[in-house]
């Protein structure tokens, strides 16, 4: 059996730490401290296809395998923190209109593949594991919170990320305390006090998650939030949070233990630090999201997983698509290619035939 540690931070976060959650869970760190609070779901699902990614890539993918009657479910960490999904306008992509948003056509990518027959769901995944296709065809299992998914092959469209560390100290504590998915490490936290770095969608649904576990949560924003943000809102209205705006991060600070501490500076005011044990950064960015896979998969060298034409990775049954890829064209008609290879790709995989089927035709 092969274990894979799944840290997904989501789309366009979306960064996510080299270390798994088992090297974060050696004594050598403090956060082994609360691993009780980690446990597998009871509920389990089979399906053919999991796609984990809501992108332009994993919808495209999505709508494809659905129509071709595979039972595909979509695993989407944050709809709104993708790259397409905080784009402002898309004036290149054929057939739309030129003035609408990353947002928009995102929303409707997915509701296309909701309307053929795919089942999205809003869910982190912490884990993978990939079993002997001999004991169980669906052996590609995919662990989130709630539930597990067990399928018969696994599509990677998690997107791509920030290539270099934003912050002081990022790199250095990255596993140590920095973290880019609260779903993922925020259990190591319980009655600690940690900082939540950044204003986008997902950054606030993490720090509320956060809540549940931290005695603090500090967070540090660039600007003022708008007072109509209801999401915003939402946070500032758990107890447990306190809000830095108009607040510049300098560094994370740490000794051998692993973080300690964040400095910052707020606007018109000097250089302060406060001690947390965990720094949540929710940066864009552009480096594929590979670091879950660890050396499972084989990878070019400039970080992007190795597929061939067809889209399919050195792992039978595993697919990766957009830019996980680290194409050099990273545009949104590329992904939705991506997304339609994989998918027909799959159809001859998961049906055993020797070639590719050029179309599906419905009566």
């Amino acid at each position: 059996m092969r274990l894979i540690v799944l840290i997904l931070l989501p789309q366009a976060s979306l960064a996510f730490a080299p270390t798994s959650i088992m090297q974060r869970m050696t004594p050598t760190n403090k956060q082994h401290r609360t691993t009780s609070h980690l446990k597998m779901s009871d509920e389990v699902v089979e399906c053919d296809i999991v796609i984990i990614g809501g992108g332009p890539a994993g919808c495209t993918c999505a709508m494809y395998t659905s129509r071709a009657q595979h039972k595909t479910v979509i695993l989407d960490k944050c709809p709104a923190a993708g790259a397409l999904a905080i784009t402002h306008t898309i004036a290149n992509y054929p057939g739309v209109d030129p003035t609408i948003s990353g947002e928009k056509l995102l929303d409707n990518m997915r509701e296309q593949a909701i309307q053929y027959g795919t089942e999205y769901r809003r869910a982190q995944v912490f884990m993978l594991d990939f079993e002997e296709k001999e004991d169980n065809p669906y052996n590609k299992v995919v662990y989130t919170p709630d539930v597990t998914y067990r399928a018969r092959a696994l599509v990677l469209a998690t997107g791509a990320m920030g290539r270099k560390p934003s912050f002081k100290g990022e790199d250095t504590y990255l596993g140590a305390g920095v973290s880019y998915c609260a779903t993922c490490d925020g259990a190591f936290y319980q009655g600690s006090e940690v900082a939540v770095v950044g204003m986008n969608l997902e950054a606030m649904e993490e720090a509320s998650f956060l809540t549940k576990f931290a005695s603090t949560v500090h967070w540090i924003t660039k600007a003022d939030v708008p007072a109509d943000d209801i999401h915003a809102m939402e946070l500032l209205a758990h107890d447990n949070v306190k809000h830095w705006s108009k607040t510049r991060l300098l560094s994370i600070d740490g000794d051998v233990g692993g973080v300690t501490g964040v400095s910052f500076i707020k606007a018109g005011e000097e250089k302060q630090s406060v001690p947390v044990e965990g720094a949540f950064i929710y940066e864009a960015g552009s480096k594929p999201i590979t670091d879950f896979i660890g050396d499972k998969l084989e990878y070019k060298k400039d970080g992007g997983v190795v597929v061939d034409d067809e889209m399919a990775t050195s792992v039978d049954g595993v697919f990766g698509i957009g830019d996980i890829r680290n194409t050099p064209f990273k545009q949104v008609v590329v992904a939705a290619s991506d997304g339609c290879i994989a998918a027909m790709s799959l159809d001859r995989y998961l049906k055993g035939r020797k070639t590719v089927r050029v179309d599906w035709i419905h009566t």
